[in-house]
């Protein structure tokens, strides 16, 4: 048989079966759901992909392990947007079980949804992973665990959001700080170890900058009602803007404008003469309170305005410590000061969003016009590195708190090692200005992390930062999307070289990798959650009477690091086995 030949000359050779071949490579490749964006193929009944389940107070992130991303993001709290619960609870016994049952009804909701409407599968053939944050309750981790088991969950597991962050990057050691919606936390970890001693915290978070944005909003902000058929081409804009109504202002529109509209400024330094170069004002109807009201602004109306003026310069004052000790000014004469400085040195663009107008009557029809300057925009995330009392310090100081606690020989690794997440680090320029200030804080004898030069708490004192001085060329953050130029070769080694998951899932990626490994920590079974409550007292009145010991409680089951032993370190050095040799010395004499 004579073989085929190509016009250079070459000689090619025919398959013997195209065919088998082709089926043959086509039989190793996985079809995935066109539904989702994936390779991996997930059985109804199979047990091998672990559901992965991020519950935080606002936002959850489910999927299953072994995936680049979560199946779905939903608000746990319903379209509002609210949180499933606070940093606050109930001291009467009374009202902590109402809200215990209603939290318990919220939860029993969204894990429902999790399994039915946004993973499709049956919980009674998967076994779950919890991605607990270092701080959650125990009482909530026992709801959640006691919902899941009604539900015949094989097993569940509890892991740490700040290792498994750690995991997502590839790394065993660093120091991570996860900012959430409620507070941010730094925890550093060692050999995949947490360091849970060492764990510092501040309520200077999502919260908190979504207050401060409101309050700015309804000080600073111009609102333009809708316009007649007969205004509209008679009456300018400008003669029909008004002071922004609270009604307009909801948590969805302002969770919105803070997550679409705002972002973090470089730092500024700004010195004492700014502020005295702003006149004081002294009457209330002076232009911090806003633009002059137009013919159709009635006077009750102004009154009602003015007082909701009054408590939001309050509220503000509050929130951000400003206006306190230190200055003998109105809070709204130095907020005006502060918007003074900030519109010197603020390049954003003004943004007009287009908002539903308020229930009361209103002199036309469509929609509002909500006018955000271009300076909240840029300057609203500085109650978060500005700090507020001494309970309430700015996120650049809770990585030096936790880093003043690690011990000495561990700060120059932890420092070298930061990782950012959380959804409040999503916001564009965060992490940049959180090494910014980082470095400010240890270079600078006061707080200049802000406009305010108002000392630090502790810099009359003493300098509180001085050991951590001999940091400042090391400080690198993992996943810096900038980096400045690095000062050592320790610092160009991890600046910027973590992968370029988003901060938000960096703990969920974190704990589908750990599920894919069979690593999610410690197992839950459900023969033995349910052997826990056979033994444990129907009536808890009368378990008083019998003994604590005998009786195994539920809770004890459900890991807690706040009463369990911590987990060893390194095992100590081995002794040697034979004696060092001493050479013997000759004798005197001999």
């Amino acid at each position: 048989m004579s073989t085929p030949t190509t016009p250079r000359g070459k000689v090619t050779s025919t398959p013997a079966t195209p065919a088998t071949t082709s089926r043959a490579a086509a039989s190793h490749i996985i079809q995935s759901s066109p539904h989702y964006a994936t390779t991996r193929r997930h059985s109804l009944y199979g047990v091998e992909d672990r559901v992965v389940i991020d519950p935080g107070s606002r936002i959850w992130k489910v999927g299953f392990s072994g995936e680049g991303r979560p199946r779905d993001v939903f608000h746990a709290g319903g379209p509002s947007g609210g949180s499933l619960w606070s940093l606050k609870r109930a001291s009467d016994s009374v009202l902590r079980a109402e809200e215990d049952k209603l939290l318990e009804l919220r939860l029993q909701k969204a894990l429902r949804s999790v399994f039915h409407n946004s993973l499709l599968t049956d919980p009674k053939a998967r076994k779950v992973i919890i991605i607990e944050h270092p701080l959650l309750p125990i009482y909530i981790k026992d709801i959640m665990a006691r919902i899941l088991f009604e539900n015949q969950v094989p097993s569940i597991s509890f892991a740490s959001s700040h290792l498994l962050s750690l995991f997502a990057a590839g790394r065993i050691t660093g120091l991570v700080l996860d900012s959430g919606h409620l507070e941010s936390v730094a925890l550093p970890i060692f050999a995949a170890r947490p360091l849970f001693p060492h764990l510092r915290t501040t309520p200077m978070a999502g919260e908190k900058l979504t207050s401060h944005l409101r309050a700015l909003l309804l000080t600073f902000a111009t609102y333009v009602p809708p316009a007649t058929l007969s205004s509209a081409a008679n009456v300018p804009a400008t003669s029909r803007a008004t002071r922004v109504p609270q009604e307009i202002l909801t948590d969805i529109l302002v969770e919105e404008i803070k997550t679409r509209c705002c972002f973090v400024g470089g730092a500024l330094n700004v010195s004492n003469a700014d502020f005295r170069d702003v006149t004081p004002l002294t009457t209330a109807s002076s232009e911090a309170d806003g633009p002059p009201p137009s013919d159709n602004y009635d006077e009750s109306e102004q009154e009602s305005t003015a007082s909701s003026q009054a408590e939001t310069a309050s509220e503000f004052s509050e929130t951000t410590g400003l206006g306190s000790s230190g200055t003998n000014r109105e809070p709204v004469d130095y907020l005006q000061a502060i918007c003074s400085v900030y519109e010197r040195h603020s390049t954003a663009t003004d943004i007009h969003v287009q908002v539903t107008p308020p229930l009361s009557p209103q002199p036309g029809t469509g929609l509002g016009t909500l006018i955000i300057p271009g300076w909240i925009r840029e300057r609203a995330a500085e109650v978060l590195f500005e700090g507020g009392d001494v309970d309430e310090s700015s996120v650049a100081e809770v990585i030096l708190d936790s880093l003043l606690r690690v011990p000495v020989d561990l700060r120059k690794t932890m420092a070298s090692s930061i990782l950012v997440v959380g959804g409040t680090a999503m916001l564009p320029g965060f992490i940049m200005r959180l090494q910014t200030e980082i470095v400010r804080s240890l270079t600078h004898g006061v707080d200049s992390t802000g406009p305010s030069p108002r000392p630090s708490p502790a810099a009359s004192q003493y300098d509180r930062y001085a050991p951590l001085r001999p940091l400042i060329p090391y400080f690198a953050i993992l996943n810096n999307p900038s980096p400045p130029p690095p000062a050592t070769a320790r610092a160009n080694a991890n600046a910027g070289k973590a992968p370029a998951f988003v901060p938000a899932i960096m703990s969920w990626v974190g704990g589908s990798l750990a599920g894919a490994l069979k690593t999610g920590g410690a197992e839950i079974a459900r023969e033995k959650w349910d052997e826990a409550v056979i033994q444990q007292p129907a009536d808890d009145d009368n378990s008083m009477d019998l003994d604590i010991d005998s009786t195994p409680q539920k809770r004890d089951i459900i890991p807690d690091w706040t009463r369990s032993p911590l987990a060893m370190g390194a095992p100590p050095a081995r002794p040697p086995t034979h004696p060092p040799t001493v050479p013997s010395t000759p004798r005197v004499g001999a």
